[in-house]
């Protein structure tokens, strides 16, 4: 159209003067020329705008290059809308991946940090952000996880130390990509206690068990092929008696730490006196010490604690048994009772007992564990009478404390939250 509208001018400008081709032809090479250079400004907008102004609307441009820069602006939001999704499912994904109990390193072919989650640095004592294309082996260089790393025998998970020592750590390798690696970090420092624990529980239950089978099959072997008197055979009958008895009560205590452990926590809408749950542990006290302990009992000012009464006074009773075991004839056991000012209430095993090293205080509640493992066998104790105390507190809700004095005693509380706590008034004013 420039070109026919060139031509059509130059032609009739060159009329007058007899070069009226010769001025179609420049008005023709004209307009083209016009067109041309109109459209090298719009084609110079459209890169300006594409190249800094992207961001922003395109430029209003008319004819080919306004089409142009319609589509392209079309295409560029598209992109910037695919991006931003990617953007931010990439943030949930790595969001999700901080909240995980585990850690994540992401190693290049180099074994250098490419990315490492919140908790990994944690597990690894590493800096997230200083940290970062830093090789790993530089900054974990736990003998086990660099042979691990470098072995390329990646089947099973390696167990290092944590930081400073403290814990333990597991790590699995997993290699994808090109020669990159992936780390998986666990603190199993709790299941490898646990795993001791148990190691060490199935230990002490296979011991204390032989210990009076092999007594008992000695004497068994004993009265098969001796002759003995009648005095004789009473005493090995007597002794039998007593380890058979002796593993009765381990298996009993057992079987009370496995009810408890397995079971779910005891309402608190049943109501038991303590006068009542006393009763059958002072009795169990008197037959127990026969006269050679100054028993002293007081249950309180008429409270009631809400829970299972068995498993309460198996509590009471295994503290105030072992009172009486462990107290020299002659010396005095206290229990008392009373509210504290907060609601919870205190039961309080006192005795004048030789007492137990401030070393022994934290371990004593661990199952099996001792001051003086012969003089517990003499005593009749399995070793699982303060666990079990201790598992009844807290499925109360409540505690035991241990306080004690070489020399001096011991003393061995109970408490109960004021939520399972109430006097006799008030029971009587709520039922009313």
């Amino acid at each position: 159209m420039f070109a026919a509208l060139g031509a059509w001018l130059g032609m009739t400008a060159g009329q007058p003067i007899g070069f009226e081709v010769l001025g179609g032809a420049l008005g023709a090479g004209a307009g083209a020329g016009s067109l041309a250079l109109i459209d090298g400004l719009r084609a110079r907008v459209w890169l300006r705008w594409l190249s800094v102004n992207s961001s922003e609307d395109a430029p209003p441009l008319a004819g080919l290059w306004g089409e142009v820069g319609l589509r392209s602006e079309r295409a560029l939001r598209l992109r910037d809308r695919e991006i931003r999704r990617e953007q931010d499912r990439l943030a949930e994904f790595l969001t999700a991946i901080e909240a995980s109990p585990n850690g994540v390193v992401m190693l290049d072919a180099s074994e250098q940090i490419e990315w490492c989650s919140g908790m990994a640095a944690e597990h690894l004592g590493l800096d997230v952000q200083r940290d970062r294309q830093q090789r790993i082996t530089n900054l974990v260089r736990a003998p086990a996880f660099v042979s691990h790393l470098h072995s390329h025998n990646f089947e099973l998970p390696v167990l290092i130390p944590g930081p400073r020592g403290r814990g333990s750590i597991s790590i699995i390798v997993r290699p994808y990509g090109e020669g990159q690696r992936l780390l998986l970090t666990q603190d199993v420092t709790a299941r490898e206690r646990d795993d001791a624990t148990r190691r060490d529980f199935v230990a002490n239950v296979s011991h204390e068990i032989r210990t009076p089978l092999t007594v008992l099959s000695g004497f068994v072997e004993t009265m098969a092929s001796l002759p003995l008197t009648e005095v004789e055979r009473t005493r090995v009958l007597s002794m039998m008696g007593a380890q058979t008895r002796r593993m009765q009560a381990l298996v009993g205590d057992l079987l009370v730490l496995a009810r408890l452990e397995g079971s779910p926590r005891p309402l608190a809408d049943a109501w038991v006196p303590i006068e009542q749950m006393g009763a059958a542990v002072e009795a169990d006290a008197l037959g127990l010490s026969a006269g050679r302990h100054a028993l002293s009992f007081d249950w309180g000012p008429g409270l009631q604690l809400a829970g299972a009464e068995a498993e309460l006074q198996s509590a009471v009773g295994n503290l105030v048994n072992n009172a009486v075991r462990y107290t020299p004839e002659g010396g005095s056991v206290t229990v008392t009772t009373h509210l504290r000012s907060d609601g919870a209430a205190e039961i309080r095993v006192v005795d004048t007992g030789p007492g137990i090293a401030p070393e022994h205080l934290p371990r004593l509640t661990e199952r099996f564990y001792r001051v003086d493992g012969s003089r517990s066998r003499d005593t009749g104790g399995t070793g699982l009478g303060l666990s079990i105390v201790k598992h009844v507190a807290q499925r109360h809700g409540g505690e035991l404390k241990i306080s004690s004095e070489i020399g001096r005693g011991s003393c061995f509380t109970i408490v109960v939250p004021a939520a399972r706590v109430r006097q006799r008034s008030t029971a009587d004013a709520t039922a009313a």
